[in-house]
């Protein structure tokens, strides 16, 4: 029944649904983890990198984290190209603002003014949604950090804690179980991102090859973006499997029968 109706982008189902929403928000379930973390001090966003092609003269990854201006960044799960022209977009929109109006563009109103763009992919024809979802972390002067969740039919969210991607539901539901109401420091969501990752990505061990971190700060009065480089990812690696060796001992002591 549903292949009259999901062909075509503008028109509902009986059930009042839209398949090619559906289908897009599908092709973002199998598309590398994203996961993103207010904290007190900052945002943090961490992203699977996946090899693209092991046959290519050095090793790419395809990029996760953009930089969009200077106190806004985001991190992609879908399709690659679909993210490179809403990034495109982004740019430009934060741009437009911030040379007619001499200030950096508010968090939410960027999110927002894409959100438009990509509402209006779902409602003319001759068009499909992008198939692509986008977490978005920043800092304005009216509601200091901030962590937002956009999907291709136009909706978005602010957050404190999220996951998009393969295995999302398992992540966010570890992020549920650890996240304090009080909030984190950044050190802490560092950690607390490495473990979640490592629970939940299809690989049998974590390396710094496979993720990308990246964390938003205010240092003087300046925001900063950092990537995080692949020897502080590594220490963070290795402290977790030091507290999971050590949690194990603690586990198998407990199971010893007592003399």
């Amino acid at each position: 029944m549903s292949r009259r109706y999901d062909s075509r982008t503008t028109i509902f189902s009986p059930e009042g649904r839209l398949y090619q929403v559906e289908y897009a928000m599908e092709a973002i379930g199998h598309a590398g983890t994203c996961l993103g973390i207010l904290a007190s001090d900052g945002i943090l966003l961490a992203a699977e990198r996946r090899t693209t092609n092991k046959l290519l003269d050095e090793v790419s990854y395809s990029e996760k984290i953009y930089k969009l201006h200077d106190d806004m960044a985001t991190s992609v799960a879908g399709i690659t190209s679909d993210a490179n022209v809403l990034i495109n977009e982004l740019r430009l929109i934060a741009q437009r603002y911030l040379l007619t109006y001499q200030e950096p563009m508010p968090c939410e109103q960027l999110v927002s003014t894409l959100c438009d763009i990509k509402q209006a992919y779902t409602q003319f024809g001759g068009k499909r949604p992008f198939g692509v979802s986008l977490l978005y972390m920043g800092w304005d002067k009216h509601y200091g950090y901030q962590l937002y969740q956009s999907d291709p039919s136009g909706n978005y969210s602010g957050w404190k804690a999220t996951c998009i991607g393969n295995n999302s539901a398992a992540a966010v539901s570890m992020l549920k179980q650890e996240f304090k109401e009080e909030g984190l420091g950044l050190s802490e969501a560092k950690r607390l991102a490495i473990r979640v990752l490592s629970k939940t990505l299809d690989m049998t061990k974590l390396t710094c090859e496979k993720v990308e971190i990246a964390v938003l700060s205010r240092v003087d009065d300046k925001t900063k973006i950092t990537i995080l480089a692949n020897e502080e990812v590594t220490e963070l690696i290795k402290e977790f499997e030091a507290k999971e060796e050590e949690n194990k001992k603690a586990e198998e002591k407990k199971k010893q029968p007592s003399k």
